[in-house]
């Protein structure tokens, strides 16, 4: 099961790569929705490894950053989450809170996972966004990066 979340991170990271490319490309046609989803992006992903592997949070879910620091911010994360996934059994369960103080209980796996879902769902609205904004969107699906 462990190979297959590495295997699910490298699609997560393949692709916000490919999307950070296409809005770096263009970013005289890159909305700020766009600029604010891939920032949100990142900044959960980075929230939820922190959370399994305790660390001081340094960004809130919806701060923006600059275009210019999303490869490395990426980069960072993907190889944290899969730092996580050397560290710590799937079944282990983490205990953290959310940002009113309460408390919860979740297993690294389904914590992971809802990374990988909470990004497709978002790189959705890019998607979106860009064709809004005339650009071919990517193509993101799971499947299609299995066969390519």
């Amino acid at each position: 099961m462990k190979t297959f979340f590495k295997e699910l991170f490298q699609y997560n990271n393949h692709f916000n790569q490919k999307i950070i490319s296409v809005l770096t490309e263009n970013q005289n046609r890159t909305s700020e929705k766009c600029i604010k989803l891939l920032s949100h992006i990142l900044n959960v992903h980075q929230i939820w490894n922190c959370k399994i592997q305790p660390q001081q949070l340094p960004y809130e879910t919806w701060k923006i950053h600059p275009i210019q620091d999303f490869h490395e911010m990426d980069r960072k994360n993907f190889e944290h989450s899969i730092l996580v996934l050397d560290k710590f059994e799937l079944s282990q369960i983490i205990q953290y809170s959310n940002s009113k103080g309460q408390i919860f209980n979740n297993s690294v796996r389904d914590i992971l996972f809802q990374v990988i879902n909470h990004s497709t769902y978002h790189r959705g609205q890019i998607a979106t966004e860009l064709r809004q904004s005339g650009l071919e969107p990517l193509l993101t699906d799971y499947i299609y990066y299995k066969m390519t």
